[in-house]
């Protein structure tokens, strides 16, 4: 089994999107000059680049391999189906107010093995005055919240955040949020797309951009914000938890001079995604040099590895909740 998986990123267009993507300039999946809005970098339909596993799907690997690639954890909350989704996106406009299900609201509504969608997200970059909506208004009745998705008026409740870049938002399945103009981050979430459309901003109700209130009403949880917490203080070789939760953690890993040692410990997979500067990973005979925006996933049962700074390096390990 191979112990680094490099995968071939999705692009996708989005009426929403703006112009830093695909990084370095990549060609895109997409053709025209739609902008691109995201950039799905582990996900079950991404497929391998180089070695034995070329050009198979991430679903493909998780099937053959169940618990090696994914951990026993993960194996236990989604059988052999990949356990997260994780994406780049770059906002050059509001994104649609919109809320997901969680698991049991998304078995009910689409039928058995579909998942609920917990999100976190770490902001790479913002413009001055970047905002963002993550929640209602505290006080917020069911009823009124009800009543705002049904009559259009969701923008007399909803919470506006200013943030900047290094902040981590944790969005619960539930929580009405959006991300604003002006902000490019990482998001990583349950392994599920499914999304209400509670408001479009008055965009035309083209294909495939329909709103879902009733599915919203369901959904929506007046309870609920996004929890933002602000960039850690880290060291030259430092690693700082940013989210735990029950579905995934998200680390904040910085590194500079001598290499540092990591591993699975047979737990889940480790997503890592350089967000500046570039590293080498190694683990045992292979080897992987990343720049900003390259990711490598490492099977569950590939154990220790290393990183080897290349000058230095911030990146963000993703994996499956253990």
């Amino acid at each position: 089994m191979p112990k680094l998986l490099q995968l071939i990123p999705e692009y996708h267009a989005r009426v929403w999107g703006g112009r830093r993507l695909p990084p370095g300039g990549a060609s895109r999946t997409e053709a025209g000059s739609q902008p691109i809005g995201e950039a799905w970098l582990v996900y079950e339909s991404n497929r391998v680049a180089a070695g034995e596993w070329a050009g198979r799907t991430l679903a493909e690997l998780s099937a053959a391999l169940g618990a090696e690639l994914l951990g026993e954890a993960a194996l236990r909350r989604t059988g052999t189906r990949f356990p997260l989704l994780i994406k780049l996106l770059d906002c050059a406009d509001w994104l649609s107010i919109q809320v997901h299900p969680n698991d049991e609201q998304a078995i009910r509504r689409h039928g058995p093995g579909s998942f609920g969608k917990t999100e976190a997200w770490h902001i790479l970059a913002a413009d001055p005055g970047a905002r963002l909506i993550a929640g209602v208004r505290p006080g917020a009745t069911p009823g009124e919240l009800a009543s705002a998705i049904r009559t259009g008026a969701i923008l007399d409740w909803v919470q506006y955040h200013s943030v900047r870049a290094g902040d981590t938002l944790y969005v619960p399945a539930g929580t009405v949020h959006a991300l604003g103009p002006g902000l490019f981050l990482y998001e990583i979430q349950q392994t599920s797309d499914l999304t209400y459309r509670v408001f479009d901003w008055n965009r035309p109700a083209s294909a495939g951009r329909a709103l879902h209130i009733e599915e919203s009403v369901m959904a929506a949880n007046a309870a609920l914000a996004g929890e933002r917490r602000p960039a850690p203080r880290l060291g030259p070789n430092d690693t700082q938890r940013l989210v735990a939760c029950d579905y995934f953690t998200l680390d904040l890993v910085a590194g500079a001079g001598e290499p540092s040692q990591a591993g699975t410990r047979g737990e889940g997979c480790h997503a890592l995604t350089v967000i500046d500067g570039r590293v080498e990973v190694a683990c045992g005979d292979e080897c992987l040099a990343l720049q900003p925006f390259e990711t490598v996933l490492i099977p569950a049962a590939a154990g220790a590895y290393q990183l080897r700074p290349l000058g230095s390096f911030r990146l963000l390990r993703g994996s499956p909740a253990p």
